[in-house]
């Protein structure tokens, strides 16, 4: 990897970036990208293939007691450590989990949001900052159809699942008056509260039920269709028998995108009986947001508008660096439930100040949205649009080409950008087949040749490939799916080998003589 010269510019005593340094912050973070971008150039698969304990031992050989060595040693040897080893989502054999390469302009945002670390909790603090993230939130409920609605950035689609669910138990444990409950009727009523949602909704649901401290048996599974979407009659029931059990259904999480399949849950369908039930319905779209500027597949996202509260992960089908994430609400004052505040922050008299901190979880918080907002304004909607329905059009290219393959099936469809599959040629058991799927991925990963995912869909392990790289072709896939084939064969292969009786291997050597019954060699 491409190394830079010894840096001497900065000592232990001047390494703050001030107006002082800000000739050596350049000079740095030069030579810091010219090196990173080197390494992107010459990338030619996702991670080096190092094994965990090669990789311990490497990190364990860094004494952070010792002596500072400088920042230009520090950054060459941190690039050597962890830029040398790092997984490369932007290589075409990367295809495993919710990743994506990033957008350019964002990037150069990111390093601008770095050096001036501005926090986006008060409006002293940040200012201006505060307004761009403020008019990104109403551009992002714009686009889904929350007109009047108010949001916040968060740090992924975890955080902004347990926000809405936070909001819609504060609602769940308002009295009729519009006063909040407290002490015995509170605790009595939260025992009671009940969540919606199917097995293929986020984990982060459940994780949210637990910190909500919800009862254990808070999270009512609500059966699928065989796509894997949510049945609106099996929610109808599950309604039906939450409020004959004496339950109450804090609310219903519909998935737009789960993580699994890439499949949307009929969201208008879902959405009707939220209303006839006066059940808040929250949407989890960390995946699907990106749908919002799709040119052709928006259609997907009907009746999400309807939703009080929707997840959108920019970091996903936006193409943001980590960590850029939103909840929106369609009523501010839902939003307004969980705020919380603090004399020497946000106190209540200085309510008209714009302090996100009412917002937000969080207090001290990146602007992230600088991020999406110079992406926006460097490309446009249209144009992160168009690498959404190029990953989705990718995938709907490698299912066509998978159709009638002999070796590699197909396990279900999807609405995005996945594909979900097993290695079972004719003649190969499901027993077999299942025990591939770990194995395969397994075999790829210590190579570093490419990465892929498993998962279990209706209690079989499948392998999955999740694209979100719009630059990847259909030839690319194909590799990484030869990948597949070669290290299935191979594994079968060593398994017949190993039945034998006699195996040959086991008493012949090319470079060995043959060895005999009682030869003590």
């Amino acid at each position: 990897m491409p190394t830079t010269p010894p840096d001497t510019t900065l000592t232990s005593t001047d390494t703050l970036l001030t107006g002082a340094t800000a000739s050596a912050y350049a000079r740095t973070v030069h030579r810091v990208v010219d090196d990173v971008a080197a390494r992107f150039a010459a990338v030619d698969q996702p991670w080096s293939g190092a094994s965990r304990v090669e990789l311990t031992a490497l990190v364990d050989a860094v004494d952070l007691d010792s002596p500072g060595i400088g920042t230009g040693g520090a950054l060459r040897e941190t690039a050597d450590l962890y830029a040398t080893h790092a997984v490369w989502f932007h290589d075409p054999a990367y295809a495993a989990h919710l990743n994506c390469p990033v957008a350019i302009p964002a990037v150069g945002a990111e390093a601008m949001l770095a050096a001036i670390n501005t926090s986006v909790d008060t409006y002293d603090q940040s200012t201006v900052a505060t307004l761009m993230e403020r008019r990104l939130i109403a551009w992002t409920t714009e686009r889904i159809g929350l007109t009047a609605g108010d949001g916040v950035f968060t740090s992924g689609g975890t955080q902004s699942n347990l926000h809405a669910l936070l909001a819609a138990r504060e609602r769940a444990l308002t009295g009729p008056d519009g006063v909040r409950l407290t002490g015995a009727a509170r605790h009595g009523l939260q025992g009671r509260l009940r969540i919606l949602a199917t097995a293929a909704s986020h984990f982060s649901v459940a994780k949210s039920a637990m910190i909500l401290g919800l009862a254990d048996d808070a999270v009512t599974s609500v059966a699928t269709d065989a796509a894997g979407r949510m049945d609106p009659a099996a929610l109808a029931d599950a309604l039906a028998a939450t409020e004959r059990a004496g339950a109450v259904a804090m609310a219903v999480v519909a998935t737009a995108g789960t993580t699994d399949r890439g499949t949307v849950d009929p969201l208008a369908r879902v959405a009707e009986l939220c209303d006839a039930t006066d059940t808040w319905l929250h949407v989890d779209a960390a995946y699907g947001g990106g749908l919002l500027v799709s040119p052709t597949r928006r259609r997907l996202l009907a009746g999400i508008e309807r939703a009080r509260s929707v997840t959108v992960d920019f970091h996903k089908t936006f193409f943001q660096p980590v960590s850029a994430s939103a909840v929106l609400f369609r009523d501010a004052a839902d939003l307004a439930r969980t705020a919380w505040h603090a004399d020497y922050l946000n106190p209540v008299e200085d309510a008209a100040e714009v302090n996100q901190v009412d917002r937000s979880l969080q207090t001290t918080r990146r602007f992230d949205a600088l991020k999406m907002w110079t992406t926006l304004r460097a490309i446009g909607p249209d144009g992160i649009g168009a690498m959404v329905d190029a990953v989705c059009d990718l995938a709907a290219a490698v299912h066509a080409d998978l159709a009638d393959d002999a070796e590699l099936r197909l396990v279900c469809g999807t609405d995005l950008s996945t594909v979900i599959f097993r290695y079972q040629p004719d003649g190969v058991t499901d027993a077999e087949a299942d025990a591939l799927v770990p194995a395969v991925r397994r075999v790829l990963f210590d190579s570093g040749r490419a990465s892929v995912a498993k998962t279990v869909i209706d209690g079989r392990p499948c392998l999955k490939l999740t694209l979100l790289n719009p630059d990847v072709t259909l030839d690319d896939v194909r590799r990484v799916l030869t990948l597949v084939r070669d290290a299935a064969h191979g594994l079968l292969a060593g398994r017949e080998l190993a039945d034998l009786a006699a195996p040959p291997c086991r008493d012949v050597h090319p470079h060995l003589a043959r060895t005999t019954t009682g030869d003590p060699r």
